[in-house]
């Protein structure tokens, strides 16, 4: 069987493998519940796949989740591509990929139809300032899971501070952060191992492994095991994959339309977008706005507003540029069919590379588990993202909270400094709430949501 091709784990004496149809259901959960951003996706398929099914050992997430942060592109769409692979071969990665994007861009080119013909409804602001603020407060219920998960001593914890310090005033770039992490973790691997290597696997409830790591050390591992053969073919799949659309568009409409534009601009953007959203936010705001005329100024936040709004990665902002790229210039295409067909466009070209990145590279990620020296470089590279999440909650809330922040420079350090006579009283109230309902009284983040968003309409009806 090939490795495109649907494949079940064998039958090992005392365990029971996880049914195709099963991990469809869990999938699909992920997807259509996977609000409040990568820290919050990625807390949900640890709590799912770790602690509660128990399919999968700590440590080999954690290890897999490293991989993913080193990547371009959204890391908890890719992680969850890697457990699926993991899981079921390259066929259960297509469905959890897959599943994982596909709610949030539904609602996402909803919402951007509703922004391009209905921003001024007053319902519509309501809506969406509601589920904003209780965003906020998935977020940084979010950050404190994945902090208790991956600060296990004060080395770490130390870690995680100063990378938030480098990237959130002195705006260093988060691959140079991840590098020097790495640099870090690899020499304290070698002089203070027990500090530096971390990323260790929980003790077993019962003697008994997780199923995957179970399924595989007992052989069900072929698709685990790296070959030079599959990674060229799997490489000439996933490339075809990737840009038959442009060949297509490039022979229908020539090089000059507005989707080719998207496609080439959004291609590179899913070989450069290290750090997510936020960190490509300003460059793609800077082209469309300017390079291009796609949007107005301003406009990439209220996407970005959207975005957080919806299921799936946060990345998927980059849909809602191309719906209004796309539905602003549509050619001789219905306006709103344009804006759909651009958004499709954009979608496609920024996740069809995240296949690519772990289907090839995955099988020797696995085959380096157990190395003392790269986890131990692992290690503080998860704990340096925590401090780069906290960084992007606490960017998320001062332009949650408030509707000035300024950014001031000086002697080298950067400072983001709310506007205080700008506090949304009503959005500080609303955030509370959601925060005391998620981390007080663990409320589903669905229902927090959904309440949230009512409560928005309601006030912006009456108040507003």
């Amino acid at each position: 069987m090939t490795q495109h091709g649907a494949a079940r784990h064998q039958t090992i004496p005392g365990v029971s493998p996880i049914s195709f149809a099963e991990a469809f259901r869990l999938w699909l959960r992920i997807g259509l519940t996977g609000f409040g951003g990568p820290a919050g996706q990625i807390a949900m398929m640890h709590r799912l796949l770790v602690d509660e099914k128990r399919w999968i050992s700590e440590e080999r997430f954690l290890h897999a989740l490293n991989y993913c942060m080193l990547l371009p592109g959204p890391e908890a769409q890719q992680l969850a591509i890697y457990m699926g692979w993991l899981l079921h071969k390259s066929w259960g990665g297509i469905v959890a990929g897959t599943l994982f994007v596909l709610p949030g861009f539904v609602v996402i080119v909803t919402l951007s139809f509703l922004y391009a013909v209905f921003h001024e409804i007053t319902l519509v602001q309501g809506l969406f300032f509601g589920i904003k603020a209780a965003v906020l407060a998935v977020v940084v219920e979010a950050v404190l899971r994945i902090g208790k998960r991956a600060l296990k001593n004060a080395v770490m914890g130390m870690l995680a501070i100063l990378a938030f310090v480098a990237i959130f005033f002195f705006d260093i770039p988060f691959p140079l952060i991840v590098l020097a992490a790495a640099g870090i973790g690899l020499a304290g691997g070698r002089l203070w191992p027990e500090r530096f290597v971390v990323i260790k696997g929980q003790t077993p409830k019962a003697g008994a492994a997780p199923v995957v790591d179970a399924l595989l050390a007992n052989g069900a591992a072929e698709h685990t095991r790296p070959s030079t053969a599959r990674a060229i073919r799997v490489a000439v799949f996933w490339l075809a994959v990737w840009f038959a659309p442009l060949l297509v568009l490039a022979l229908m409409q020539g090089i000059s339309g507005v989707f080719l534009q998207e496609g080439f601009f959004f291609s590179e953007m899913a070989v450069v977008t290290f750090g997510g959203a936020y960190a490509v936010l300003a460059y793609v705001a800077q082209q469309a706005v300017t390079t291009y005329g796609w949007l107005a100024p301003g406009e990439m936040m209220d996407g970005l507003g959207l975005a957080e709004t919806t299921p799936g990665p946060l990345i998927m902002v980059l849909a809602f540029v191309g719906f209004l790229a796309a539905f602003r210039a549509p050619g001789t295409l219905d306006p709103v069919w344009a804006g759909v067909l651009g958004a499709s466009l954009t979608t496609w070209v920024t996740f069809a590379p995240c296949f690519l990145w772990i289907f090839l590279g995955a099988p020797y990620i696995e085959s380096l588990r157990g190395n003392k020296t790269l986890s131990a470089a692992l290690s503080a590279i998860t704990a340096a993202v925590v401090g780069v999440v906290l960084n992007l909650g606490i960017w998320f809330a001062l332009h949650v909270l408030f509707g000035r922040v300024e950014e001031i420079h000086a002697l080298g350090v950067r400072l983001l400094l709310p506007v205080w006579q700008t506090l949304d009283g009503a959005a500080l109230v609303l955030a509370a709430g959601a925060l005391i309902a998620t981390v007080r009284f663990h409320a589903d983040m669905l229902k927090t949501l959904v309440v949230s968003a009512v409560v928005g309409v309601v006030y912006f009806m009456i108040v507003r």
